[in-house]
């Protein structure tokens, strides 16, 4: 990839490094070039702003066209500490916005489970975390977006060009290329959080606590033992927690708000074949879920070991090996929960082993009609790839949540067919005549939009 405006032939993959395509690859270093690049663009083949690459499908892939590389923007403009805002260009990632915040006493509102994410990215995946049961997902923190449409930069906003503005967010990228975006924060007291947890021994009991918790915990997540079967199944460990308080600590507090991540460890070779099977996942599980207390309370973990576990381990998706990996992630309303367990269930029935499991509650969504997070309950299962009839097994789920009411996540899918995707995301048609307004040639595309039809151009693909 060239930092100097130049393009270059990539082939590209989402985190998941399932299904890789080539496309042009030139990297830009301001929002003047940014906007130049598109404008130079707008005439003549597709067009898609990429960032750290973490969505873990087809997302941020565009075949055959050019792909905007966003890092090179990456300003923090200002940080208005008295009204806790922080206006920064979309190309910023979130380890280094953390960095510049934390010890001003601001945490970001809403952050997924890595760092590793750049802001223009986390609003159109319009990220949701650990406290969606109460802040919702990142859209509902935005103040203002700049977007650069095929006609130049436009200042949008929840009142300045609404419709736009949440086509936006969630938009998969799909209206234009985010150049900035002011969000607002929330104020902390300490670079640490204080954490209740809990092992259940039962889907049930792990569902009971996370509900519970919703008026008494900002921030809530269970792992699951995706392994564990019949009476066991649903064991999970279950942690809960908010943003600890100066009188929540110990020692001196003249530290309080110091944040230094920790290093990551790499894995910087190619794993000829996958690392997760049946016997890893099985093994994995059952100590991890030894080794968390049955209960535990008010314990003080820094941010990384709350939030982000993973980014200990750089390219932790090589572990998956030549085939890859998908997370398999849906939401279904709360009355549906019982599409939990039968997911699960039908997953161990076909003998493949997912290496992660992460259950949450979400609660209101935003007006963004692409966006994922609904009422409900919400699983992540990370699943190697290459067992013959894994997609039949996708498909049968898919039909599953779409007839309990619920959706997958785009950000996270690579595989989704098309013929689900009115069903599961009701408001498409108001979000495509926005789209259209935007961009009516559409010229913003990605291997997800075609794949899926997005844009409701051609006819969709039979089931």
């Amino acid at each position: 990839m060239s930092g100097s405006g130049v393009p270059e032939r990539s082939l590209v993959s989402g985190w998941g490094r399932a299904a890789p395509t080539v496309a042009r690859i030139t990297k830009v270093t301001s929002l003047d070039k940014l906007e130049q690049f598109v404008l130079d663009h707008s005439r003549g083949g597709n067009l898609l702003a990429r960032g750290l690459g973490r969505s873990y499908g087809d997302a941020a892939q565009c075949a055959g066209g050019d792909l905007v590389d966003c890092t090179g923007c990456n300003r923090i403009i200002d940080v208005d500490s008295s009204n806790a805002v922080v206006r920064a260009e979309a190309g910023v990632d979130l380890a280094t916005l953390l960095r510049e915040i934390v010890p001003q006493g601001l945490f970001v509102p809403v952050t997924p489970g890595t760092k590793w994410v750049t802001l223009g990215g986390a609003v159109a995946a319009d990220v949701h975390g650990k406290n969606h049961h109460r802040d919702g997902a990142i859209g509902s923190a935005i103040e203002g977006l700049v977007l650069v449409t095929v006609d130049g930069r436009r200042e949008i906003g929840p009142q300045r060009e609404p419709e736009l503005f949440w086509a936006t967010v969630g938009g998969m990228g799909l209206t234009g290329v985010i150049g900035e975006a002011s969000l607002r924060l929330i104020p902390i007291e300490t670079a640490f959080m204080r954490v209740d947890t809990h092992r259940v021994d039962d889907l049930d009991a792990c569902m009971s606590l996370l509900s519970e918790g919703d008026t008494k915990y900002r921030y809530s997540v269970a792992w699951l033992d995706a392994a564990a079967s019949g009476v066991k199944l649903g064991r999970a460990v279950v942690t809960q927690g908010d943003h600890a308080l100066v009188s929540d600590l110990s020692g001196p507090t003249v530290e309080a708000l110091s944040y230094e991540p920790p290093r990551s460890i790499g894995i910087s070779f190619e794993v000829p074949g996958s690392l997760v099977n049946s016997m890893t996942t099985a093994i994995f599980n059952e100590l991890w879920f030894r080794k968390a207390p049955k209960a535990r309370q008010g314990e003080l973990q820094t941010f990384d070991a709350f939030f982000y576990p993973l980014d200990r381990v750089a390219s932790w998706n090589r572990i998956y090996g030549p085939h890859g990996f998908t997370q398999y992630q849906f939401v279904v309303p709360f009355e549906s929960a019982d599409a939990v367990r039968s997911v699960i269930e039908r997953i161990q029935d076909f003998g493949v082993s997912p290496s992660l499991a992460v259950l949450k509650r979400f609660g209101e969504s935003d007006p963004a009609p692409l966006s994922f997070p609904m009422p409900g309950w919400t699983l992540a299962l990370d699943v190697p790839l290459g067992k013959p009839g894994l997609s039949t097994l996708f498909d049968e789920l898919d039909l599953l949540v779409a007839q309990s009411g619920g959706r997958v996540y785009l950000a996270k899918d690579g595989r989704l067919r098309p013929s689900l995707l009115s069903s599961m995301y009701p408001r498409i048609e108001s979000w495509r005549e926005t789209r259209r307004l935007a961009d009516p040639d559409g010229r913003f595309a990605s291997d997800l939009s075609r794949r899926l039809n997005l844009a409701g151009t051609h006819s969709a693909a039979p089931a």
